[in-house]
């Protein structure tokens, strides 16, 4: 009796209310809730979703800006190399010239500009800082020194350039953007440091007074572009400064009457901007180079013509290696290459507004943002012009076009961008604490690995 009372209790019950003997019967599995598997789970839809989440922890990452930054840079320079090479031979034949003249130039100026970038990306804050005021007023007496007749040297049209002997030169008005970045940063952080960026006359001054100063030793020159890409530096610098709208509006208005007073004034500006949309070169061909340009980019299809195929080089397209290099590029690398350099540009502009926006030290929220417009409106104002949709400013691509000058400067801006960048909170940590045991999931939260065995 006994045993058969144990047996029943093996066999006999399996389950709370389930009669002896029976099967039990499994619950059915709820369609929604914490049990329910996740919808499209399985599907192209759910393969989706899941890559679309992992981007989106990826791009969150402590050092997605740094990497942004060192990547971007380091492809549009080595892009920018290939394509002075390629676009540069016909002219430098022309001129009488090795085909490779221009770029081993280029290919100097990138080396050297690799180590200011090096060095910039590990200056302290506070040495740039000191560097603001000597690098200004350095700048400013370059600038004087260019209108010295003798000294200066009018190259088509501009005179803004200084002989260093043999076949280098240089341009002073290229210095002064980076000199506005940190001077005006340093300045501004100043004030903010003694609450004085509430009042709109410290707001305003000096910074205001000397960025035109600037821009009227460089307007001398007649080099229209730079002072379009120095505005938009000190419209950016007052904009990250949290200027009113009236405020802003009011320098912003003051400014565009400027530029339409000097733009009246020069019959070679207003024949400029009639260019705008151009698809004939009219009388005199004064259109040539916009309407060029455009024909290049035509020519260059979905995927180009090949690199060195181009047609639009070979005397047809005016400076095809500096202003026009964007051109050549759309000739020979087609809608694609052309795609590719403004993903680039792009990521450059998003990494330099996430460094600004994510710092709590104001000097370097200031030269962030400072130094992203430089880039970003540089590079519109020369693609912008390429399109046809602005006037010919006579600006280089940054970091792409020929030109030692202008990459100088460019790659030790970006050279502190990546200083700003790995000086992050999250990106110092990230940094210092690779080491196993620890996994990093996003810019706010630190993630440890569980000892094996523990749930």
């Amino acid at each position: 009796m006994q045993a058969h009372h144990s047996a029943g209790i093996h066999s006999g019950v399996a389950r709370r209310g389930t009669p002896a003997g029976a099967r039990p019967v499994r619950a059915p599995r709820p369609r929604g809730g914490a049990g329910a598997r996740p919808p499209g789970r399985g599907t192209v839809w759910g393969g989706l979703q899941t890559l679309v989440r992992r981007a989106k922890r990826a791009w969150d990452r402590p050092l997605t800006a740094y990497y942004l930054l060192l990547g971007g840079s380091l492809l549009i320079t080595v892009l920018g190399l290939v394509m002075v090479y390629s676009a540069s031979q016909i002219k430098a034949l022309q001129s009488g010239l090795a085909p490779t003249y221009f770029f081993r130039k280029q290919l100097l100026a990138a080396a050297i500009g690799t180590v200011l970038l090096l060095v910039a990306a590990r200056t302290p804050v506070r040495i740039l800082r000191a560097l603001a005021y000597p690098l200004l007023a350095g700048s400013a007496f370059l600038l004087v020194l260019v209108q010295v007749p003798g000294i200066g040297e009018t190259i088509n049209g501009n005179t803004n350039w200084i002989s260093l002997g043999g076949p280098f030169q240089a341009q002073p008005s290229e210095f002064a953007k980076l000199a506005l970045v940190l001077w005006g940063s340093d300045l501004l952080a100043r004030k903010q440091a003694k609450n004085l960026l509430n009042q709109w006359k410290h707001l305003l001054v000096p910074l205001v007074p000397v960025a035109f100063v600037l821009l009227g030793l460089i307007m001398l020159g007649g080099d229209m572009g730079t002072t379009v890409v120095l505005t938009a530096v000190l419209l950016g610098l007052l904009w990250v400064a949290g200027a009113p709208t009236r405020l802003f509006s009011g320098v912003f208005g003051v400014t565009v009457a400027l530029a339409a007073l000097f733009i009246k004034t020069s019959a070679n500006r207003m024949s400029r901007l009639a260019c705008i949309g151009a698809t004939d070169p009219g009388p005199n061909d004064q259109c040539w180079q916009a309407v060029h340009g455009i024909y290049a980019l035509a020519n260059g299809g979905w995927f180009g013509a090949g690199l060195g195929a181009s047609v639009e080089k070979w005397g047809e397209l005016p400076e095809p290696h500096t202003d026009f290099i964007f051109a050549i590029t759309g000739e020979e690398l087609g809608l694609a290459g052309t795609l590719s350099v403004l993903a680039l540009f792009a990521a450059l502009g998003y990494a330099g507004i996430r460094v600004a926006g994510r710092t709590e030290e104001p000097f370097v929220r200031y030269a962030a943002g400072a130094v992203t417009t430089w880039i970003t409106a540089q590079a519109v104002v020369n693609i912008g012009a390429v399109l046809g949709l602005l006037p010919i400013a006579g600006v280089p691509l940054p970091l792409f076009s020929y030109g030692g000058s202008a990459l100088l400067p460019a790659m030790f801006a970006i050279g502190l961008l990546i200083a700003f960048a790995r000086d992050e909170p999250g990106a110092r940590a990230a940094l210092a604490m690779r080491q196993p045991g620890v996994r990093w999931k996003t810019m706010r939260r630190r993630v440890k690995k569980r000892p094996s065995g523990e749930r």
